[in-house]
């Protein structure tokens, strides 16, 4: 008599472990399904609230450089609903560079900001696309019909601290050392200066030397943010291109490269343009 309650007792307890891990499983269970829920519904509500479907934002990146310089700003502004591409542009003319930006935008669907830095700025003028709806200058460079990069980068007198460029036997440009440091990003951290020097693509001399077509700054809404401690663009020369092309100003004490310093500046201006023409 006693072993059989002593088995029946064994036999319930286990009953209740064996009840206890399923509820606690199916608890765990339910829980992770809403969680799914709740990012899908999020998700969601990302992509379908603050701008147009398939809207996206396209970051082109200059001289010496490739689509990790934009590294800081990808991430927040897809969290905002936007699809972020960064293109890949060859650097060896202002043609082939823009030809390739127009392939870049054929991986996009709906309204386009363009946004350019540095020699870029002359890339994202000569795209015809009607998708595009606006264009941010990150202390770029915007020649005007017929212009070329030199003639706007040379403009006036260069600051003292922008090192010697000249060809190599190749017909490229690239940045002696320590220019990354002195120049090109002095605002940012060694590691990043060190990444970037390593990292550098060199510019081909046709990219500075052939004619702009008619921009299309001429007749799309554009925003200029103009770094008043560029060591690269000369700042008076950027506020010269910036009021000819009647763009909305945002001049900042920030160098040359500020998508690695002050990449939260850079985020907003993106953001404003965003805002104000995706819908439009």
């Amino acid at each position: 008599m006693e072993r059989r309650k002593f088995l029946g007792a064994l036999s319930t307890a286990s009953l209740g472990v064996a009840l206890d891990g399923a509820l606690a499983k199916f608890a765990r269970a339910q829980n992770a399904a809403q969680s799914a829920v709740n990012s899908q519904a999020s998700k969601i509500k990302m992509k379908t609230g603050e701008f147009p479907p398939n809207s996206a934002i396209v970051l082109v990146h200059g001289a010496w450089a490739d689509g990790s310089c934009w590294r800081n700003v990808i991430l927040p502004l897809e969290k905002r609903g936007v699809e972020v591409i960064c293109a890949p542009i060859p650097l060896t003319s202002l043609t082939n560079d823009t030809t390739a930006l127009s392939q870049a935008l054929e991986r996009t669907s709906g309204p386009v900001v363009l946004v350019g830095h540095a020699y870029s700025g002359a890339v994202i003028a000569a795209v015809k696309e009607e998708r595009v709806k606006s264009l941010v200058y990150v202390a770029a460079l915007a020649p005007d019909e017929g212009e070329t990069v030199a003639k706007v980068f040379y403009r006036d007198p260069k600051p003292p601290e922008s090192p010697k460029l000249a060809p190599d036997s190749h017909g490229f440009i690239w940045i002696p050392d320590g220019g990354f440091q002195q120049a090109v990003a002095h605002k940012a951290s060694a590691d990043q200066t060190s990444i970037a020097q390593a990292v550098q693509r060199p510019i081909a001399v046709p990219c500075i030397q052939e004619p702009a077509p008619t921009p299309t700054w001429k007749t799309k809404p554009s925003w200029f943010l103009i770094a008043e401690e560029d060591r690269m663009i000369n700042p008076t020369t950027q506020h010269f291109m910036a009021d000819r092309m009647h763009a909305k100003v945002h001049a900042h004490y920030v160098d040359h490269s500020p998508m690695y310093s002050e990449q939260r500046l850079v985020i907003d201006i993106i953001l404003e343009a965003a805002r104000q023409t995706l819908s439009s």
